[in-house]
């Protein structure tokens, strides 16, 4: 099965690009800039008719959500009209196509983890934008999967995670925001899953085709308990760690408006392809050995 992925540089492309070397049916590229730049029209569409591949897995996203407020022009173009692009192109070479979106769709006032047709309502650009990159794949290729995750980390790139390990080696406390809800995911646990989905599609199966699911770290945390919990882990390493101390989302200077609950279920797409995400306790634990030995 020929996978094309796009956001070569990105930590989820990163990541599958490590994990498909355990799958002996799968061939998987990563294609990024300058090869395949979203930014310019039509490049996705020249890229994916030149490989012609068996599924598209469109990972490229701007994922600065505070940059995304100042720069909503290429935000939308990115993560929405790219997207609808790459679709597209998916289609033309009748391939289905993987589309990752994001918690951020919406708005944080839910008290239990959201299902996939609950009320969708973004607070910043990012999701507004994301949500809209949805819209435009559902509309170009009838054989989507718009998979939502959330709070991704990974040994790749920069994310919150790799922050706060950094960070312990250089402070002796962090203020980190504790009234914010979400689900933390490693993005190799992400890969695993996306190619577990896209073997199952290569043998036949059409679980999740035409679908929108969820799929994130098993269980629950603030921003305040992820941090901790890489605290925790450094000092099973014998690293020093540093005290985290808990503040409200008000008092953190950001320019865009996060959910303040964003939890995911993700019982659908267990349901549709048996397959699920360990507990992010489980898998933060192998990333930051990773980042220790680095």
């Amino acid at each position: 099965m020929r996978i094309l992925v796009t956001g070569a540089h990105g930590q989820l492309a990163r990541s599958l690009v490590e994990r498909a070397q355990r799958f002996a049916d799968i061939d998987l590229t990563a294609i990024g800039r300058p090869k395949l730049d979203l930014a310019i029209p039509g490049s996705a569409k020249d890229a994916i008719l030149k490989m012609r591949p068996d599924l598209v897995i469109n990972a490229a996203a701007d994922t600065d959500v505070d940059g995304a407020e100042e720069h909503q022009q290429l935000a939308f173009r990115l993560n929405a009209e790219a997207a609808g692009e790459v679709a597209a192109a998916a289609a033309a070479v009748e391939a289905p196509i993987i589309q990752l979106s994001t918690d951020y769709v919406f708005d944080g006032s839910a008290a239990r983890p959201y299902a996939e047709d609950a009320p969708t309502g973004p607070l910043n650009a990012y999701g507004r934008t994301k949500l809209a990159g949805e819209e435009a794949v559902r509309a170009a290729n009838p054989n989507h999967l718009i998979l939502r995750t959330a709070w991704v980390y990974s040994p790749f790139g920069r994310n919150f995670v790799k922050t706060m390990f950094r960070a312990a080696e250089e402070r002796d406390e962090l203020r980190v925001v504790a009234d914010q809800r979400g689900s933390p995911t490693s993005a190799l646990d992400l890969a695993d899953v996306l190619l577990g989905a896209a073997g199952q599609w290569g043998q036949g199966k059409r679980s999740g085709v035409g679908c929108t699911l969820h799929m994130a770290g098993s269980g629950d945390a603030s921003w305040s308990d992820l941090a901790a919990e890489v605290m925790v882990q450094r000092r099973k390493l014998g690293l020093r760690s540093a005290k985290i101390i808990p503040i409200p989302w008000r008092d953190w200077p950001m320019r865009a408006i996060r959910p303040q609950y964003s939890v995911l279920d993700s019982s659908k797409f267990a349901q549709e392809f048996g397959l699920r995400l360990p507990d992010w306790r489980q898998s933060l634990g192998e990333v930051v050995k990773r980042l220790a030995v680095r």
